[in-house]
């Protein structure tokens, strides 16, 4: 009787092995019941993930922060090269395994194990699994490339535009200079600056009050200009988590310089406005050290007494193709816009933007920010905010994701900032948990924060110190009494307080008070006629009631009396305040 053998071990797929390896290394060694190649090939990758996991889930914020900088992308490239490797030696390795084994099941001759033959199918499969692996890896190459690209135009501060154009006049397109604008002073290229010490640039500690200055540039080469029509500094306190933005009018001019050598030249303040100054300091980088943006920088910050940390630009042209990747934007428009004059690429436009909830491309939500004909500047640069918080509300990873290309070119082209990439995991996390439902919105325009002009010019003239007083308290104030403030400057009342004591000064406490209030106050030299009062005395004069009644309210609660009409064509301002002997003692706050 003939020994039972012992059945053949089942033969195993060595494409099924190389394929399993493609899922992750190791598993085509487990297949083969190769258990220690199996543990040695799996054990790295798997602690790698395990050591990712762990970040991902303790703070996705700061992976998502580190990952933008360029040596780590250079790293991740580098990676997903010896990735590719690896899995390529162990699909290959689990390939030979299984086909050894195999061999070795089916038994031995007389002249030993059967030698291996050639399997044209299953070497095509294994091509197949190297081939899918280089495609993912390809792929994950192709982002990495993008993202470095990205950062890498995108995190440029000395990136400056090409060519070093004369100033321009900050004029809109289709306007005219009027011949009453202050004329800057011709700039000699060969002349010397005097030596001053230059404003402090100073980066964030990560613990103080952090400030960024948007840039909202308009661009034309073909003019030969380069001006900034919005500037928006962005304060943000850590500790409570609020966020402030001050805006400052594109036609301010005589701002305040720090002590930089232009001083030399233009003297305690830049004659210019405000958007001209970045095309002055690429034309006299003597004057300016630093460059441009650090010229706006060092300005702004001295004019708010705070230092500005870095800068974020956005222009204006590519700020459409930011929107338009992103989908478009949805805002809220609070008032209707109406333009007749708006200037178009070919022409004059007639805009009407209706009110009420909106969702715009990136041509009409430029339209929306920009337009400035039949509003004013605050109006204009309150527009500018709510489209910032607009597309900052209504942005989140997966529209990122799956806009990726497109939005990452649009960004390319259209943004540039100074922020150091090592620093975006403290700022996204510092985003993730600032209170954006709650922000205060500051716009340093006439009558409240500046003196226009018009219509002698078009520039306006700021109040310094109280725009330094709104910027160092943004952050301790009573939202309601600003708003009240706000709301009677944009009556734009002209008043008069005359003193019928003989209290020397009172009169322009009680101006200066008023003045902080919101109401544009002013004490001339002149007495009363008639017998002194014993309460305040307020006259309204030639129907200008009608048109204020904020003015009217807030006067009556501050004196506590009736307002009294007066018909008198000789008087030419809104309302005279005559203080009596009961009138209150009034002195507006010590401003820094």
């Amino acid at each position: 009787m003939q020994p039972v053998e012992n059945p053949r071990p089942r033969r195993r797929s060595a494409f099924a092995a190389a394929f399993l390896s493609l899922l992750f290394p190791g598993l085509g060694h487990a297949y083969a019941r190769a258990w220690h190649r199996a543990i040695a090939f799996a054990a790295p990758p798997f602690c790698l993930l395990m050591l990712l996991l762990g970040v991902v889930l303790s703070d996705p914020l700061e992976l998502l922060g580190f990952l933008p900088q360029p040596p780590v992308l250079v790293g991740i490239l580098a990676g997903n090269v010896f990735a590719y490797l690896y899995r390529i030696v162990a699909a290959v390795d689990a390939y030979r395994v299984v086909a050894f084994t195999n061999r070795v099941g089916a038994g031995s001759g007389r002249l030993g194990p059967a030698r291996a033959r050639l399997a044209p199918v299953s070497l095509a499969g294994l091509l197949s699994v190297v081939l899918v692996m280089g495609g993912v890896h390809v792929a994950v190459a192709y982002y990495d490339l993008q993202a470095l690209d990205f950062v890498s135009g995108v995190f440029n501060p000395n990136d400056e535009p090409d060519g070093g154009a004369t100033p321009s006049p900050s004029l809109e397109p289709g306007e005219t200079a009027g011949p009453t604008d202050t004329p800057l002073p011709t700039l000699n290229p060969g002349a010397s600056a005097l030596p001053t010490e230059a404003a402090s640039l100073q980066p964030w500690n990560g613990t103080s009050r952090l400030n960024i200055l948007l840039i909202g540039s308009d661009r034309r080469p073909t003019e030969n200009s380069y001006n900034t029509d919005t500037l928006i500094v962005m304060s943000i306190d850590p500790t409570t988590r609020q966020v402030a933005l001050f805006s400052l009018p594109r036609d301010t001019s005589q701002v305040p310089l720090p002590a930089i050598p232009a001083r030399s030249v233009f003297g305690s303040v830049y004659p210019g406005k405000i958007n001209s100054l970045f095309q002055q300091a690429r034309s006299r980088p003597d004057l300016f050290p630093g460059g441009a943006y650090a010229a706006l920088k060092q300005t702004l910050g001295y004019l708010y007494k705070i230092p500005i940390h870095y800068f974020i630009e956005v222009d204006f042209n590519g700020f459409k193709k930011v929107i338009d990747a992103l989908g478009g934007v949805t805002i809220n428009v609070q008032m209707p816009i109406v333009d007749d004059h708006y200037p178009g690429d070919d022409g004059v436009l007639r805009v009407y933007i209706p009110a009420g909830v909106t969702h715009m491309t990136g041509a009409q939500a430029l339209i929306y920010a920009r337009s400035r004909h039949g509003s004013n500047d605050f109006d204009r640069a309150a527009r500018q905010q709510r489209v910032i918080l607009s597309v900052r509300a209504q942005t989140d990873f997966a529209t990122i994701f799956s806009r990726f290309d497109e939005l990452k070119d649009s960004l390319k082209n259209a943004v540039k900032t100074d922020i150091p990439p090592a620093k975006l995991p403290q700022l996204l996390e510092l985003a993730s948990r600032i209170d954006t439902a709650n922000v205060r919105s500051y716009v340093f325009s006439p009558p409240l924060y500046a003196t226009d002009l018009w219509p002698v010019s078009s520039n306006v003239i700021p109040k310094v110190s109280r725009i330094r007083a709104a910027v160092a308290n943004a952050f301790n104030f009573d939202p309601s009494q600003e708003a009240e403030r706000q709301a009677v400057a944009d009556e734009g009342a002209q008043l008069w307080v005359l003193n019928g004591t003989a209290a020397n000064g009172r009169a322009s406490d009680v101006a200066d008070y008023l003045d902080y209030r919101g109401l544009f106050a002013s004490a001339p030299n002149q007495r009363p006629s008639g017998a002194v009062p014993a309460d305040t005395v307020i006259r309204v004069y030639n129907g200008a009631e009608a048109r204020l009644p904020k003015t009217i309210a807030l006067l009556a609660k501050v004196f506590g009396v009736a307002v009294t009409p007066v018909a008198d064509p000789a008087v030419k301002v809104d309302v005279i305040i005559t203080i009596g002997t009961r009138t209150p003692n009034l002195q507006a706050p010590v401003t820094p």
